[in-house]
Parts: C-alpha cells; sequence; structure tokens
C-alpha cells in the first residue's frame, strides 16, 4: 500500500486545509500531512518571510489546522493571518489526519512532535552528526509531550537514509562514484552551501568519505543496508519507518535495480517476513527422524509392488531420483532385491 505524503510551509489557511481533505479522499484515506519551518531560505526569500519567524508560525499553523481537520469552526487572529468562522464543510476520509513534522539537528521539528503528539520524520540522519544525536533528538519529542499531555509513538517515527546497492560492493561503487562526486559537490556544497560542507575531489574520494565507518550512507549490498538500518534502529533506540533519498548518483536504469533490490531484499529481511521461513526450514532439518520415517513409508509401499520397484530401478526422472537419493541404503538395497 502506498502512502501518499504532501510538504506544506509557509502558509496556513481554510483553503490549504481544503486542499489537504481533497487530497485525502482522493488517494482513499492514504495521505499525511507533512509539515516544515521552510529549511530552503530561497523560498522564505521568494515569499518575503523572515527566516526567524517561520518556526514561530509552524508552532501556529498546525495546532489551526488540526482544529480544521477535527471539525472545529475556527475564529484565530495573528500578525501573518485571519481566519473569521472558519470550517470545513468536508472533512478528511481519515478520522485522525496523521501529521509529520521534519526534524534536523535543532530540537524545534522533535518540540513540536511532542507538543501536538504527531509524526516525526528526522532529516538530519543523512549525515553523521545527525545519525549519532537520534537519541538526543527523540528526547525533545517525550520532553515536550509530557509538558503538553501528549504522547508520542515510535512507530510514527520516520529516519532518512542514503544508499545505492547492486549485487556487490564493486558494482555499487562503480554505478554511483561519479554521480556521487557531482549530488555533493554540485548540490550539497555549491548550492545548499551547507555549513562545514567540502567539496570532493574525485569520485573515489567521495566513496571513501561516505562510506567510511559512520557514515550515513550506503553504497553496496543488499546486506549492507540491511546491517545499516538495523544499526541506526539501535542507536537511535528505536523506530517506525526508514525513508530512502531519492538521489540520482547512478543512471536510471541502475537506480531502478537499486530500488528493486531494496524491495526484493532488504524490505522482506527487515520486515520479518523471512522469519517463518526460517523458523520451518530449521525445523524440518533437526526433526529428520520423523521425516525420514514418512519417506520409509512411501517407499515401502513403493516395494511392495514389483512393478513400481522395477520402475523405480530404471527410472531416470531428476525428481524422483533425488527422491530415492533420501532413502536410508538399506531400504534401497532391500528395494534392489525385491526387484530381482
Amino acid at each position: 500500500e502506498i502512502t501518499y505524503g504532501d510538504w506544506s510551509s509557509d502558509v496556513c489557511s481554510s483553503d490549504l486545509a481544503q486542499r489537504m481533505v481533497q487530497l485525502d479522499h482522493m488517494s482513499g484515506g492514504r495521505l499525511i500531512f507533512g509539515t516544515g519551518p521552510g529549511a530552503l531560505p530561497s523560498d522564505a526569500y521568494m515569499l518575503g518571510i523572515d527566516p526567524m519567524t517561520q518556526r514561530d508560525r509552524q508552532d501556529e499553523a498546525i495546532g489551526v489546522l488540526q482544529r480544521l481537520f477535527a471539525g472545529e469552526r475556527v475564529t484565530h487572529k495573528s500578525d501573518w493571518f485571519t481566519m473569521q468562522d472558519a470550517a470545513l464543510q468536508l472533512l478528511p476520509l481519515q478520522e485522525d489526519m496523521p501529521f509529520a513534522v521534519a526534524s534536523q539537528i535543532s530540537p524545534s521539528g522533535m518540540t513540536l512532535a511532542g507538543k501536538y503528539g504527531i509524526g516525526i520524520i528526522s532529516l538530519g540522519s543523512m549525515a553523521p552528526e545527525g545519525l549519532t544525536a537520534l537519541p538526543t533528538q527523540w528526547g525533545f519529542a517525550e520532553s515536550a509531550a509530557k509538558k503538553a499531555g501528549t504522547t508520542v509513538d515510535r512507530k510514527n517515527w520516520r529516519v532518512l537514509l542514503n544508499w545505492h546497492i547492486a549485487e556487490t560492493r564493486e558494482k555499487a561503487i562503480e554505478e554511483a562514484r561519479v554521480g556521487l562526486q557531482r549530488w555533493h559537490n554540485q548540490y550539497i556544497v555549491a548550492t545548499l552551501q551547507r555549513p562545514g560542507a567540502k567539496a570532493f575531489a574525485t569520485p573515489d574520494k567521495a566513496i571513501e568519505e561516505m562510506t567510511a565507518p559512520g557514515s550515513a550512507a550506503v553504497i553496496g549490498t543488499p546486506d549492507d543496508l540491511v546491517a545499516k538500518i538495523k544499526s541506526v534502529l539501535e542507536v537511535s533506540g528505536g523506530f517506525g519507518t526508514v525513508v530512502g533519498f531519492v538521489h540520482d548518483w547512478a543512471n536510471p536504469e541502475n537506480t531502478f535495480r537499486s530500488w528493486d533490490m531494496v524491495a526484493r531484499y532488504v524490505v522482506p529481511e527487515i520486515n520479518g517476513y523471512l522469519r517463518g521461513l526460517r523458523t520451518s526450514q530449521k525445523f524440518v532439518s533437526e526433526n529428520r527422524e520423523y521425516f525420514n520415517r514418512a519417506r520409509e513409508a512411501v517407499m515401502a509401499k513403493i516395494m511392495e509392488n514389483k512393478d513400481a520397484a522395477e520402475a523405480l530401478k530404471v527410472t531416470s526422472n531428476p525428481r524422483v531420483a533425488a527422491a530415492s537419493a533420501q532413502v536410508p541404503k538399506e531400504i534401497g538395497n532391500k528395494g534392489k532385491q525385491a526387484a530381482e
């Protein structure tokens, strides 16, 4: 099942609420209302908003929008928007519209999540310092929830990671090395100008830095990605969903194959879909006496019939031959004697 998430910031109005309701109905009740203060300074500049006001406005908007989604008639006046007896004619399809607030390194996002009892997506986890800060970040949410009389649930916590996987580490590196350097140098360093970020001199240096111990990125095999997710789960104390960042390190064909391998090998392993299969395999391998006895019963019936025994002796069917190969030697010898 696909869940749809929008991302809204810098605006609060009944029109926005109505658009979200429309999307919720169009998606069959699978919408998550994503909210952030507006991480890109260019957005604030374009809209003429002072960045110092954005986080307080986000806080104010969440409270108003939650009331609208709950079916209340809202009158609210502030220095940046006014609502007069505002109400939604059509409520969300979901009884409780889920929210997810963006969180990076500062306590702002986690504090809002705790205050309103809503979900979180940790974006700072794409950097090593963000990964190590995850336990502290969750503490901010719990403290805010306690103060506001709400609750936060780790199952509603989403953690963002970077990866590109292939059949071997060498193949994954070869597919991603040039694109990784370009993405980091042109986007992270030149465009976003992230504090502390430095350009990589070569593709090999990009791979070395991004895959070093403690790195937040995975460029390797499905097993490498499984190990990283389990590591982050342990470091953070547990969360509900891991979210993959979509980038263009590799070409479209290799990127698609990477995501296909995530679906085929990583998701089943992380979600425990293979647990029952492995339990069953272990039970069969450790209880051979019962299953050997069942085969003996089959062979005994075959040996009672001369024609069946003769047919088994000369069969070339690989599946039957494989089955007969598992028969204890004494049974097989008896069969040969009976056929003779």
